[in-house]
């Protein structure tokens, strides 16, 4: 009654009354679904674990984080980045730590919460996200090359044409169908009449299905069940254990959250909605820890599936709710309908993200907008593409962007400068920080300047201690120089910091300005 009521609140039965909607929805939560199955595989392997934890994972976060998460349309699932973290964690204890390091997930989610740690994402300029979303369509590009190895093996040459011509066939259907009709989806239209290629010309029998990809990576007989209650088997005492997974946590929970709320903020642009940051951390993290119950995988919102739903046109709630049902009842009940697709027929699919997900437009406004816009660009691009971690990405994205942003702002300290009898003013703007001290020094003129100078801070700001180091600085010549000078409208902080404050510096409780100042000493 409880949940009736809560989706009643949300609005999911209103949704309902939308026919064509909900047939969108409904449609994309299917292809959505059906994507899954080789990504959740895939990235399995990745972690070394058996498919099934992922496929699990992947059906009880999505439904949770559909009925209760913070962006409706938002799909959850495993990434890169997350999914090397848990090789480490699995290759170097066990399988039980890794269900283990899920189980207290929630609270680091609910810190992050609390702390506040979720706005961060709110720093992240628009050219990084520009570069961050046509990295991951590289990646996803580069991640479907795999589909024509077997064991870091290419493919016969036969077998590799035949790949390209079934994966172009697809596209095509899926391109040139709409055109004609779309009273068909043709993503559905595509995969059957791959599939039935496949399965009814004779020199395509060898084609790699989800099957075959199954029984290369050793697991030709995966039992096919509904996820199961599973208390973790732990051999240690469990607050050993706890600091021996701890840091794999903490890692994770960061590296998923950071995913989830780039993904929604990118899904907020394309669909001018607005999603819940909070509540999707929280949410989050509740379903990880029920995967830790349950035998699964650490999973969070994933950029691939997520657009391959929004470009879908699906809206609501229905299709990430529709994916995890669709997901279950693929691996319960019609594996054998999933074993005998092309892996072709899903290579496709990526490609199509591929080509909606990169923002083309950035290829021509590269020479229009400032150098600085196109350097950052260019530079998270490449080092998305690089890495394929999105840790390493993320921090590299906040010093590139820190650095150019100190870069630019550097060159704007200015100073008006008036001279009224025998007194010099100085009239200063913009705030002095470490990187416009170089251009703050050259801004006065001590051998022309009166014998008395006036410093007038009102539309300025000191940031750092370097800022401080400046002023005392230029007082120290100033004072050589037998000419007085005079500070208005510093800070508390100010008058605090710098020498001989009580000198030069001129008080005026009034209209002094109130902020505080990045030093040490003040701690």
């Amino acid at each position: 009654m409880l949940l009736l009521s809560y989706l009643k609140k949300k609005g999911i039965f209103d949704e309902l009354k939308d026919k064509n909607q909900v047939k969108t929805d409904l449609l994309s939560g299917l292809t959505v679904a059906l994507a899954l199955v080789p990504e959740a595989i895939a990235f399995s392997f990745v972690a070394w674990v058996n498919p099934m934890i992922g496929l699990h994972a992947a059906f009880i976060v999505g439904l949770i984080t559909s009925i209760f998460g913070g962006r409706p349309g938002m799909i959850s699932g495993a990434t890169w980045a997350m999914a090397v973290v848990m090789t480490s964690l699995v290759a170097t204890h066990w399988v039980e730590y890794l269900f283990v390091s899920l189980i207290w997930v929630w609270i680091l989610q609910i810190l992050f919460w609390l702390f506040g740690l979720w706005k961060l994402v709110r720093l992240i300029p628009h050219p990084v996200m520009l570069g961050f979303v046509n990295g991951l369509a590289i990646i996803i590009f580069l991640a479907q090359i795999w589909q024509f190895k077997v064991a870091w093996e290419w493919l016969w040459w036969i077998e590799i044409i035949i790949m390209i011509l079934l994966t172009l066939t697809t596209m095509s259907i899926m391109y040139f169908l709409p055109k004609i009709t779309k009273s068909v989806p043709s993503w559905l239209v595509a995969i059957v009449f791959v599939t039935l290629l496949v399965l009814f010309i004779p020199w395509l029998e060898d084609t790699r299905t989800v099957a075959s990809y199954l029984s290369e990576n050793g697991y030709k007989d995966l039992v096919w069940t509904f996820p199961s209650f599973h208390m973790p088997v732990i051999d240690k005492p469990f607050l050993e254990i706890l600091y021996i997974v701890a840091p794999y946590s903490l890692v994770l929970a960061i590296i998923g959250l950071t995913e989830s709320l780039m993904t929604l903020t990118l899904i907020d642009e394309i669909t001018q909605t607005r999603g819940r940051w909070n509540k999707e951390a929280i949410w989050q993290g509740l379903a990880n820890t029920t995967c830790g119950f349950f035998s699964a995988m650490w999973w969070c919102a994933m950029i691939w599936q997520s657009m391959i739903n929004i470009t879908s046109w699906a809206r609501w709630r229905i299709s990430g709710i529709s994916a995890s049902i669709f997901l279950i009842f693929l691996i319960v009940f019609a594996t054998s309908f999933i074993s005998i697709i092309p892996l072709a027929a899903l290579v496709w699919l990526m490609f199509m993200v591929v080509i909606g997900t990169f923002a083309w437009p950035t290829i021509k406004m590269l020479n229009k907008i400032p150098k600085s816009d196109a350097f950052v660009i260019i530079a998270v691009t490449t080092i998305t593409v690089v890495t394929w971690d999105l840790a390493i990405a993320v921090v590299s994205w906040v010093i590139i962007s820190s650095l150019v942003f100190a870069w630019e702002k550097a060159e704007d300290i200015r100073a008006n400068k008036i001279i009224d009898e025998n007194i010099t003013y100085y009239n200063l703007e913009w705030p002095l920080f470490f990187g416009s001290i170089t251009k703050f020094k050259t801004l006065f003129d001590l051998n022309n300047d009166t014998k008395e100078v006036i410093i007038d801070f009102a539309k300025s700001r000191v940031m750092d201690h370097s800022a401080i180091e400046a002023i005392d600085s230029l007082s120290e010549k100033y004072e050589k120089s037998w000419k007085k000078l005079h500070l208005k409208h510093l800070s508390e902080d100010c008058k605090k910091l710098i020498k001989n404050a009580e000198k030069i510096i001129d008080v005026n409780v009034i209209e002094d300005p109130k902020y505080r100042v990045a030093d040490d000493k003040l701690s």
